[in-house]
């Protein structure tokens, strides 16, 4: 089996040998690290997407936690995470991911030195790998580049998701080959915070007290909301496909294929759709993985595997490892990626279904009718 370095796939990436490569692209106003780790700012400012300028900034304090009031609200999550990925049956590897588990630490921030922070995503590439790789090293740097980040974090994310593609369109307009899209999913801790990004099909999913929690949704052409909104920006299913050409209803780049995208809009969006959660202590893990783990898993059906998994060894990398040879038995016919965070130290517990107590009676009929029989056998 083949591990994770051999394709690219991609850990703490400020680090010299695990640093993503970045696509023949000039910075687009992004800050460049220095030898040290430590962010300079380049010429060029970053810009908000104007579709998010007037979004209602998120009512979040940020002190030594985020002041959220919930059941856990004592709880602080403890940060494990372990990835995999294979390429598969296939004859190339598109998918990327990307693991931090100290994310403003990483990225030279301060902001939320005193709270759990971590950021993870996987990249689905199709039509060739640029558009993953391109997401992967700047989709990060977007958000934490951004002055509003991370009291207003659920807009700083969306707004980096478009950030990304506009930025990407830039690149291919210099270079023409690098054109190709991906499905992309990001999934940030902040303090108790889980927030989830997604645009395509890649999922994650979320084991509370052993039930899956999908945190994510797939975008594909045949759902119906998908399905109208891509009628209304002109475009059309085929057969399950936007446009008869693409499976999924949103991704970044692609903006060489005709009828997608322009300057405009288009019926591929690369808006993301976020969800949240308070982490409490019932939170145990959260599976994130591109559509080859999915194709082959249904959600509950994962959490159980993996939770069966770390009540064994407790290890996240394992785990994921677990999951992607498990797939590929179960003949998934893409490229694998897992990516499996763990929220306390201790594997999951046993879970112990509680006993009905059923209070049982006789009838006075009942009682007659078991004298009755009592009485046949004295005889």
């Amino acid at each position: 089996m083949k591990g994770n370095d051999e394709f690219g796939c991609l850990d703490n990436p400020i680090t010299s040998e695990g640093k993503p490569p970045n696509p023949r692209t000039p910075s687009f106003g992004l800050q460049s690290p220095t030898t040290d780790g430590v962010l300079k700012p380049c010429k060029k400012s970053l810009v908000r997407h104007p579709s998010l300028v007037k979004s209602k900034a998120l009512d979040i304090a940020i002190g030594n936690g985020y002041e959220v009031e919930n059941r856990g609200a004592e709880f602080t999550p403890i940060i494990r995470s372990g990835a995999w990925a294979d390429i598969g049956f296939r004859t190339r590897m598109e998918d990327v991911y990307l693991r931090i588990d100290d994310f403003t630490h990483d990225y030279g921030l301060k902001k939320c030195a005193d709270v759990p922070n971590a950021f993870y995503g996987v990249f689905d590439g199709h039509g060739g790998k640029h558009a993953a790789d391109f997401a992967c090293y700047h989709l990060p740097r977007f958000i934490v580049e951004d002055q509003n980040f991370p009291e207003e974090i659920e807009r700083v994310v969306a707004s980096a998701f478009l950030q990304t593609d506009t930025a990407f369109a830039e690149a291919c307009a210099l270079d023409s080959a690098l054109a190709s899209g991906a499905t992309a999913l990001a999934a940030l801790v902040l303090g108790r915070m889980l927030v989830v990004a997604n645009v395509g099909d890649c999922r994650a999913v979320l084991c509370r007290r052993g039930k899956a929690i999908e945190m994510s949704r797939d975008h594909k052409p045949n759902c119906n909301r998908e399905r109208k909104r891509i009628e209304a920006l002109g475009g059309s299913v085929y057969d399950g496909y936007l446009n008869g050409q693409l499976n999924v209803a949103r991704a970044l780049g692609d903006w060489h294929i005709e009828g997608m995208k322009d300057a405009n809009g288009g019926p591929l969006s690369a808006e993301p759709e976020l969800m949240t959660a308070d982490l409490t202590e019932e939170d145990e893990f959260i599976i994130i993985g591109c559509d080859g783990l999915w194709d082959v898993f249904r959600s509950q059906n994962a959490v159980d595997f993996a939770r069966r998994r770390l009540q064994e060894h407790n290890d996240p990398a394992m785990c994921s490892k677990d999951l992607v040879d498990e797939a590929l038995k179960r003949k998934s016919q893409d490229n694998l990626t897992v990516v499996v965070v763990c929220f306390q130290s201790n594997p999951p517990p046993n879970l112990v279904a509680p006993h009905a107590r059923v209070r049982r009676s006789f009838s006075a009929e009942g009682l007659r009718e078991l004298q009755s029989l009592l009485d046949g056998l004295g005889n």
